[in-house]
């Protein structure tokens, strides 16, 4: 081998394997595509505490996913030694919102797609997948439920709460109730016919409640 040879490597015949303009294409597209992404999340999310870092994931995740195909796509060699090595790595994060698991497999596909030269079925898909979220999601098909908790001091003064309660809403059914000496306590789920929940200082009020706290309950309902 001389010194000549040292040089005559596949690593560096592989330098000029993706040309510079697909690069930044891919990359800038991948990166509109990934903001795209995250605006969609931001505007659906309803969970209880935003996450700013997993948007930006989104992002992060639609650009890398689009560099390992591109770099797959222009090598058969590297792509069965990419397949190895992805095989052995282990994601322990937990998801707590299933929409979550949607916009992650929505980042990756994005940006396959994108790399693997389909740019109109990456960017309509995109779009198409965006604005079916933006309409199912925030479209409210039901109304909130809440959960009443209800503190009485005798059987009078509960009966009375409750005709008042079931007056003053759209739905009422009892959860649980719990009864010792002097003290019932009763906890309802309601539907409330309008956003105004001024009944509940007048429930408090009612003779015999020693308390009425109103809490709203996030969970999945069926019409």
């Amino acid at each position: 081998m001389t010194f000549s040879d040292i040089f005559k490597s596949s690593f560096l015949e592989n330098v000029s394997a993706v040309s510079i303009l697909d690069m930044l294409l891919t990359i800038l597209l991948a990166f509109l595509l990934g903001l795209f992404i995250f605006f969609v999340y931001k505007k659906t999310y309803q969970g209880v505490m935003y996450s700013s870092s997993f948007g930006v994931t989104l992002i992060a995740l639609t650009m890398i996913t689009s560099q390992v195909i591109l770099a797959v796509t222009s090598n058969v060699v590297l792509s069965l030694g990419m397949v190895g090595a992805l095989s052995i790595v282990r994601f322990r994060t937990a998801i707590k919102e299933p929409l979550d698991i949607a916009f992650l497999f929505w980042s990756i596909a994005a940006g396959i797609i994108l790399s693997a030269g389909m740019i109109p079925l990456a960017v309509i898909g995109s779009v198409i997948i965006g604005l079916i979220l933006l309409f199912f999601v925030n479209k409210k098909s039901h109304k909130n439920p809440y959960i009443i908790v209800l503190s009485c001091s005798d059987r009078n003064s509960e009966l009375s709460a409750m005709d008042y309660v079931n007056s003053k809403v759209e739905r009422c059914v009892v959860k649980s109730k719990s009864a010792q000496s002097g003290l019932i306590e009763i906890n309802m789920e309601v539907r409330l016919k309008d956003d105004n929940t001024d009944f509940v200082n007048e429930l408090s009020t009612i003779s015999g409640v020693n308390s009425a706290v109103l809490v709203s309950y996030n969970g999945d309902y069926m019409g």
